[in-house]
């Protein structure tokens, strides 16, 4: 420990935490790989404040899906100021920063860069307080409520990092950012673009999600299926309209709707294998204008995730069939029209298990055990898992834990999770949130393409 101690202050002030794992793995040996990386997180070198100020910066500045143009164009800077070639506005405002380094393989690493339109309620200093207009003119609050503010302040530390650190990895590093994840719209409209023909092809997809289930600084490792298959599915009732208090001389779509919305829950709970993960949701109800007004037309609008392609064409069938009988049992005289919404339809997230048990190794030798733990697949939806099928190249989403521990222990006690994606109240613990991103994409890619964090 004490020739560590003596090469560390050789170090220069500006060195990345990943560097000072690299040496005290070298001192210290391979067997001593824990205490490094327990002794190299606290130290806050030079790097970190310009990745918090960019977190602070990127969170109060959200853009929407599609929207992205001023964060893709911050990204895009730092790559360039890290040495990468860099070519905007792919698929979008996705952008796409190489790095080559001689022969060897190449890792894509991928963060998403859009928001959501929530309304921030953290009572943070920095919290998001933009209004923009959507695409369909309305205006909106917008916040980064899943944490994509996080992932990019990862993957640019990672960048830069691997970058300073040429001399220990071979190979070509293709560092992707996608616009609409949230919309599952991104990585289709990257690759129709162009993203594994214009671009190195890779041989490896790497990705990070925040996770409102682990500690800070923890990562989570699924191995196999990470994340649901999902489809959005519209279904517009149409009845006859008429006064509310002769509701006799008409047929009541709210009814129908309603009716519709009971008898749908009876799929996963009467016709799936309990077995098997699936979920049939009504997020919306539309209907009417007035009290006293019957409408001509009611609206639902559905949610429907699952794990296996032949599992979620039975939960389109079933639900066409219900909402198709439960019109004719009223007695509409129109059938329902039941649409699939392709432009929001994701594929499940499948980590490649050869991938991830080497991935982990590798981690956990460098981070130590008690940070690498198993993580459970979430029924929640992303379009990362097509970079991977489309390049048939092994990939895996790693969960990056969030909270801070003693607020997650409190609330596992009581049978809960802190605030997480997608809530107004999401605020990730910042350093080692980020911290963790960046040691994660640093120790796996050169355990990929050069083996040097795993020795």
């Amino acid at each position: 420990m004490a020739e560590f101690a003596r090469v560390v202050r050789r170090i220069p002030v500006g060195c990345s935490a990943w560097i000072l794992v690299v040496v005290a793995t070298a001192v210290l040996g391979a067997g001593s790989a824990v205490a490094a990386g327990s002794v190299a997180v606290p130290r806050l070198d030079a790097l970190y404040p310009t990745l918090d100020a960019l977190y602070l910066d990127l969170h109060r500045n959200p853009e929407l899906s599609t929207q992205e143009k001023l964060t893709a164009a911050k990204l895009a800077l730092r790559l360039r100021e890290a040495g990468f070639e860099v070519t905007e506005e792919v698929g979008g405002h996705g952008i796409v920063g190489v790095l080559r380094n001689g022969a060897g393989p190449v890792v894509m690493l991928r963060t998403d860069m859009d928001a959501l339109p929530v309304r921030e309620e953290t009572g943070l200093e920095y919290a998001s307080r933009v209004v923009v207009k959507n695409a369909a003119g309305e205006n909106v609050p917008v916040m980064h409520a899943c944490g994509h503010d996080a992932h990019m302040a990862s993957w640019v530390g990672a960048a830069t990092v691997l970058a300073a650190a040429k001399d220990r990895w071979n190979g070509t590093l293709v560092f992707l950012g996608q616009p609409a994840e949230e919309v599952v719209q991104g990585a289709k409209r990257m690759i129709a673009d162009g993203l594994f023909t214009r671009f190195p092809k890779p041989d490896y997809v790497l990705g990070i999600h925040v996770s409102n289930a682990l500690p800070a600084g923890t990562i989570g490792v699924v191995s196999g299926p990470a994340s649901a298959a999902s489809n959005a599915v519209d279904i517009t009732f149409y009845g006859k309209g008429g006064h509310g208090a002769t509701p006799h001389r008409t047929v009541d779509p709210v009814v129908i709707a309603a009716r519709a919305v009971v008898t749908l829950q009876t799929i996963v709970s009467r016709e799936v294998d309990p077995f098997d993960a699936a979920v049939v949701t009504v997020g919306v109800m539309r209907a009417g204008s007035k009290r006293n007004v019957i409408p001509d037309e009611a609206r639902l609008e559905l949610t429907v995730r699952s794990y296996k392609p032949e599992l979620q064409e039975k939960l389109l069938g079933a639900i066409e069939r219900i909402a198709r009988a439960e019109a004719a049992a009223a007695g509409a005289n129109r059938a329902p029209d039941v649409r699939v919404i392709a432009e929001e339809a994701s594929e499940v997230v499948v980590n490649d298990p050869e991938l991830a048990a080497r991935l982990t190794s590798a981690l956990r030798r460098v981070l130590g055990e008690e940070r690498v733990v198993p993580a459970e697949p979430v029924t929640t939806s992303e379009d990362f898992g097509m970079l991977g099928r489309v390049a048939a190249a092994p990939s895996i989403q790693f969960r990056i834990g969030a909270c801070e521990a003693e607020a997650l222990a409190k609330a596992k006690a009581a049978g809960t999770l802190p605030p997480g994606p997608h809530n107004s109240n999401f605020a990730p613990v910042r350093e080692p949130t980020i911290r963790a991103g960046v040691e994660l994409f640093a120790v796996t890619v050169m355990e990929l393409m050069g083996g040097h964090a795993a020795k």
